[in-house]
């Protein structure tokens, strides 16, 4: 029988995981897969790729690669840098100079003239850079587009896709964009299957000790922690705050209701009439203002503030004022106390790091997975709480089991948080072979191969 080969090149390549996706479908398909340049600069990248794949050429920094040095290929696959795109990145699009990553995939592409593309990007990558607020997609995706359609001659499909919809129990909205030489790619089809956090959970494993944890357990049963967060901001009926479980020393009952009494009435705008300054997402209130909504006497109420105060849930201080200076760069606006007000009581925020900020809960769904969050997520196990392993990381994205990550949890966590739903990839690859025409692919090469007897 025949077997056809599909040569492709991988850009900033992460852990593979649009290559791990692609290869999957095609080598199911009959084909025989040959990355001919990987292309990837950070370090622990480089070794997870080193560790997991063959490369026949793996290289770094794509800016410094010629087109000449490059091989021929059949599909370009990119999961081109984010952060210019991103709503935590600067938004600066094309303005900022790594936006202008994606026109190193356009001069390999308009060099190369390979067969195919797949394109993968944050979601919000479609709305940046809006020229009407009701305008469907931004400037730098029409640009884009009409950049791979007008310029270099693709057929070019995009969709966002979430990876809930894949049987994977992580909420990821990613964009990708395809093109061909043939026609367009359907991107349309893929039948939903959900799962929850706890097909991907390990058991059994050594659950976290330390202070925090020790309290967060003697006030909450295992299953009420479950999908709670822990932070000292509003969060409604599913946050935990410091004081719940006396984090800064033990509080009473009546503390607690006067703590959540007060952690919303500071932000009313009325106490920000009263006191004479411009309002602010919580104001510092007397004792008379606060004897308004909590009843009790005041000199009580007096003596459960203070004691809020010296074990550190609360502050005394001014009110503080808007300031407006002008500066070389336009006018400046800043908060400083305004001593002329009388001192006021007002909830401690921001200052407290928690060790642990959301527990996830194992019926439900992971959030989308950010670097800098994963080492503060925690799941139960048994009796107690433990952190999110790197194997349950990796199956969050669909890598199987033989993947390995050789790094530690901090540095793998950070790749795992800028890679790819691999099933999404594998639908996105399924949906190109549907439509691909072996005879326009250039470089697909004929190997013959010994028929198995059967």
């Amino acid at each position: 029988m025949e077997t056809k080969n599909i040569k492709f090149i991988d850009l900033f390549a992460g852990l593979g995981g649009i290559r791990l996706g692609f290869e999957n479908v095609f080598n199911s398909l009959g084909y025989k897969t040959e990355c001919v340049l990987t292309s990837e600069i950070k370090p622990h990248a480089v070794k997870t790729l080193q560790h997991n794949f063959k490369h026949d050429f793996l290289a770094g920094d794509i800016f410094k690669i010629n087109n000449q040095f490059i091989p021929d290929f059949d599909f370009l696959l990119g999961g081109f840098p984010c952060q210019p795109f991103s709503s935590g990145g600067k938004r600066q699009g094309f303005l900022d100079t790594r936006g202008t990553l994606f026109f190193e995939i356009e001069r390999i592409l308009r060099d190369k003239k390979p067969y195919g593309f797949i394109l993968e990007n944050v979601e919000g990558l479609v709305k940046h850079d809006l020229q009407h607020k009701n305008d469907k997609i931004g400037r730098t995706l029409r640009t884009i587009l009409h950049t791979l359609e007008n310029d270099l001659g693709y057929k070019v499909s995009w969709r966002v896709f979430d990876s809930i919809d894949f049987g994977l129990p992580q909420s990821r909205k990613r964009i990708f964009i395809v093109g061909t030489r043939d026609e367009k790619v359907d991107l349309n089809g893929n039948e939903p299957k959900f799962a929850k956090l706890e097909s991907i959970l390990e058991k059994g494993l050594e659950p976290l000790k330390s202070n925090f944890v020790d309290k967060l357990l003697s006030h909450f049963e295992i299953q009420d922690l479950f999908g709670k967060s822990i932070k000292d901001k509003r969060g409604g009926d599913n946050n935990i705050h410091s004081w719940d479980i006396g984090i800064k020393g033990e509080v009473s009952d009546e503390q607690c209701k006067l703590l959540n009494k007060l952690f919303k009435e500071r932000r009313k705008k009325q106490w920000a009439v009263e006191i004479g300054i411009d309002w602010m997402d919580g104001m510092a209130l007397t004792l008379e203002q606060i004897a308004t909504f909590i009843d009790k006497p005041k000199n009580e109420l007096e003596l459960m503030l203070n004691d809020l105060v010296n074990k550190g849930y609360l502050k005394f201080e001014h009110p503080k004022k808007l300031v407006k200076e002008q500066t070389l760069n336009g006018i400046k606006s800043f908060r400083e106390y305004d001593e002329t007000k009388p001192k006021g009581y007002n909830i401690v925020t921001g200052k407290l790091s928690f060790e642990i900020n959301k527990i996830l809960d194992p019926n439900d769904i992971a959030p989308t997975l950010v670097a800098t969050d994963v080492s503060r997520l925690a799941v139960p196990d048994g009796n107690g709480l433990r952190r999110l392993t790197i194997r349950e990381g990796l199956r969050l994205f669909g890598y199987p089991e033989w993947y390995e990550i050789p790094a530690k949890e901090y540095d793998a966590f950070d790749l795992l948080g800028n890679t790819v739903a691999v099933p999404v990839v594998e639908f996105v690859a399924s949906r190109i072979s549907e439509v691909m025409s072996f005879e326009r692919i250039s470089h697909l090469t004929a190997i013959d191969t010994p028929v198995c007897a059967s």
